[in-house]
């Protein structure tokens, strides 16, 4: 009994592309059909919506990596987030944990932040909860609130109220982790490389890129590996920048250690040589690396070590990315609404296919955060859906961007893709592709 019903010409099932019709009825899908199709209708006069035929029915993107920083914070907001989340066709995020006020630590801080974004949001919208030395104790009372798993760092987060993990607390945070049968997200660059490192200073990004080097990653991933072997529990490492850790999550994979792991856009699109001096809006922690290692990040997502690619969407007010000096600047790239189409810009020229984009940018990253509903287009799972248009070459103008704050290294480039209309159980929340049939 439908009440919308989406015709295709090309619609993402089982990985392949075909014709289809999808029905909806109360927001999830109840009926895949001939493109032609005729199903029963719930009400007298159904939505029945022709897709162009140069777009593609796809589900809708899953970005598990997003900063919000609401409340406490101008850097972003739930308005403003979801929708550019919308616009790019991303029908679910999830939020970080840090960079608000007060940070999701607590299940107090939780319910601030959930009653800021109630009414608020144009997508679906899931919480992390992070995990300090200070609050190992409350990791249940935390799952039992609603999060979707946890998130740790192994070394400074640049937040004086998120405090860094030790080996140590690692090992106990894992250990409860397992115990609650969760997921354990982890920002793994090593305190003690970094220290260790020169600080970055003035306009040159080779001194922000030596402040963080690949060996600080290399330790973190080994350490977390090892950890989550002991323990059991299931360990995710965020943002990979460098190629080097990709041999020992192979490893570790092919071993039976529960872990997963996530590169970002920016890793796959940028190189750490054409990166402009002054050129603070492509800092990001950890750094974009050159281009041989961008290369070999691609092959991590060939032959499956990588699993996903999400934004680690992180702005900040303009102030704090305007002075031009890698030593004064914060680290993040706000990139929401142009991930999925920066991704295809590069996977397209590199032989992947729409398939490939949806189980990184949406299937992998809605399994990771335990959302079983999503992800895929099939009978049963909510109606999250996108029409994209895969050959659509776009400039992208900061400016015109749904962001809070239009600063970001995507200005002035080309991606590729882009979504006609995106619909969330079921309700369209961005686009039109066209009158109804």
């Amino acid at each position: 009994m439908a009440d919308l019903v989406l015709r295709a010409q090309r619609v993402l099932l089982d990985g392949e592309l075909r014709p289809a019709s999808v029905a909806v009825t109360g927001g999830v899908i109840t009926d895949i059909g001939a493109v032609d199709a005729d199903f029963d209708h719930s009400v007298s006069m159904p939505v029945d919506i022709e897709i162009p035929a140069h777009a593609v029915l796809l589900p809708g993107f899953v970005d598990t990596h997003v900063h919000v920083n609401e409340p406490g914070t101008d850097w972003e907001g739930f308005g403003t987030a979801t929708a550019a989340a919308a616009a790019a066709g991303i029908t679910t995020i999830v939020d970080m944990p840090l960079d608000c006020r007060p940070v999701t630590t607590t299940v107090e801080a939780l319910r601030t932040k959930q009653a800021v974004a109630e009414g608020n949001c144009r997508v679906d919208v899931g919480f992390w909860a992070g995990v300090v030395p200070e609050n190992l104790a409350e990791l249940e009372s935390l799952a039992g609130a609603g999060v979707r798993g946890f998130k740790c760092f192994l070394a400074d987060s640049g937040n004086p109220d998120f405090g860094y993990l030790t080996p140590a607390q690692l090992r106990t945070a894992m250990g409860r982790i397992a115990e609650l049968g969760s997921v354990l997200l982890v920002h793994a660059e090593s305190h003690r490389v970094i220290a260790d490192s020169p600080p970055p200073h003035g306009r040159s990004y080779a001194s922000f890129l030596q402040s963080r080097p690949d060996a600080a990653e290399e330790e973190a991933v080994g350490l977390v590996i090892d950890t989550a072997a002991a323990s059991g529990a299931r360990a995710h490492i965020v943002h990979v920048s460098s190629a080097n850790v990709l041999p020992m999550l192979d490893d570790a994979k092919r071993s039976g250690v529960p872990v997963t792991a996530e590169t970002c856009p920016h890793y796959l699109t940028f190189e750490a040589e054409a990166i402009p001096d002054g050129g603070t809006e492509f800092a990001a922690c950890p750094p974009v690396r050159d281009a041989a290692n961008r290369d070999r990040l691609w092959d991590g997502l060939l032959d499956g070590t990588l699993d996903m690619v999400v934004s680690d969407h992180s702005p900040c007010a303009p102030k704090f990315k305007a002075s031009g000096d890698f030593g004064l600047t914060f680290g993040g790239v706000s990139s929401l609404e142009v991930g999925p189409a920066a991704v295809w810009a590069q996977a397209g020229q590199r032989g992947f296919g729409l398939p490939d984009l949806s189980r990184w940018m949406a299937q992998r990253p809605a399994e990771l955060a335990g959302y079983t509903d999503r992800g895929r287009i099939a009978t049963g799972l909510r109606a999250d859906l996108c029409a994209f248009v895969p050959d659509a070459d776009v400039m992208v103008h900061t400016d015109d961007l749904h962001h809070r704050h239009q600063v970001g290294p995507y200005d002035g480039a080309t991606v590729r893709g882009a979504a006609l209309q995106t619909w969330v159980a079921g309700v369209a929340v961005s686009g039109k592709v066209a009158e109804p049939a």
